[in-house]
């Protein structure tokens, strides 16, 4: 039975503990738990969570409820092993083969460096793989971890917070993984996901897919935090101009890159993701209304990094960038 540490189980992280469960052990096959109403709690203890401290002590209360559509009753999931910190983790028996990171991109320097400080590279994390699970490119480069295998993968399922302990799911989407993942792995992901109505692809051209949501993430996230508007404000007429200067930009850079894309369906797309999410609320304007930094840097700041590698203009991603940037230190009281 492979073992899965959650690494930054936050809303998306928490939700994909649940998605890589056993689903035998969400049914309250083997060893359910009765709580004090007398109802019955899925266990789970192949799939570990390692999440901030209120949010671990929650579910350890009480376990992880998981609201999968409005007005349905959550389904409530006690994991065996729940961790506040490294440290926790490291003292605990579990030994995962599997590290899904799902952390925010501006940390994971910060994660890799902890993970080596720790020494579990040389201990129970020595034959781990690694799983990116977040937005933006040139996270493999920021998880600077050499020695182990670290593959990057990307999701459409959107998840919020509804209270500590609690996650509600918002948007149902596929989830896409690098294909040089293990024949193992690819079985597991895809089978557990199936079995509880979510698609896996493992694609060879994971690089165009990670361009693709990048061209919607350059578009939509930016816009909705300095509007402070939900997604479907993309589709205002009056923004038409700005969207199409962006998407122009950040393809010209993706061909600079070996990635070609033809401009007019690439439009298209964006505005077809913001037609289907058109109610969601993007995980940028959630940053920046809890006084959280963004993951500009990952999205149009990646695009301004590789545009100037390349000695290529990308003004309008910067203005987006150099205005969310403000919109940060502003926040975060700078």
């Amino acid at each position: 039975m492979t073992k899965v540490l959650i690494y930054g189980a936050g809303a998306i992280g928490s939700f994909f503990g649940y998605l890589l469960s056993e689903l035998a052990a969400l049914e309250g096959a083997g060893s359910p738990a009765e709580d004090t109403e007398g109802s019955t709690t899925a266990v789970v203890e192949e799939v570990a969570l390692l999440g901030r401290p209120g949010h671990i002590e929650a579910i350890r209360e009480r376990s992880l409820e998981v609201t999968l559509a409005e007005g349905e009753s959550p389904h409530s999931i006690r994991f065996c092993h729940a961790f506040a910190g490294l440290g926790e983790f490291a003292r605990s028996d579990f030994a995962p083969e599997v590290v899904v990171v799902t952390v925010k991109t501006y940390s994971l320097p910060a994660v890799a460096k902890e993970i080596k400080e720790s020494g579990l590279l040389a201990g129970k994390l020595s034959e781990a793989r690694f799983i990116l699970l977040m937005n933006g490119m040139g996270n493999r480069e920021r998880f600077d971890l050499p020695d182990n295998p670290v593959y990057e993968a990307i999701t459409s399922v959107g998840v919020v917070f509804a209270g500590d302990g609690k996650i509600e799911l918002k948007g149902r989407g596929k989830t896409v993984f690098e294909a040089e993942t293990g024949e193992d792995l690819r079985r597991l992901i895809g089978t557990r996901l199936a079995e509880k109505g979510f698609s896996a692809e493992f694609a060879q051209d994971f690089k165009a897919k990670q361009w693709m949501k990048l061209f919607a993430n350059a578009v939509i996230n930016p816009i909705t935090a300095l509007t402070r508007e939900k997604n479907g404000i993309v589709l205002s007429p009056h923004l038409a101009p700005v969207i199409e200067r962006i998407v122009r930009e950040c393809v010209a850079v993706a061909e600079r890159e070996g990635e070609r894309f033809d401009e007019l369906a690439v439009l298209d797309f964006v505005r077809t993701v913001a037609e289907n999410t058109a109610a969601n609320t993007s995980s940028m304007l959630q940053d920046v209304l809890r006084g959280r930094e963004t993951e500009i840097d990952a999205i149009n700041g990646f695009v301004l990094d590789r545009a100037r590698r390349h000695g290529v203009e990308a003004p309008g991603n910067e203005v987006l960038w150099g205005m969310v940037k403000a919109v940060e230190r502003r926040y975060n009281g700078v």
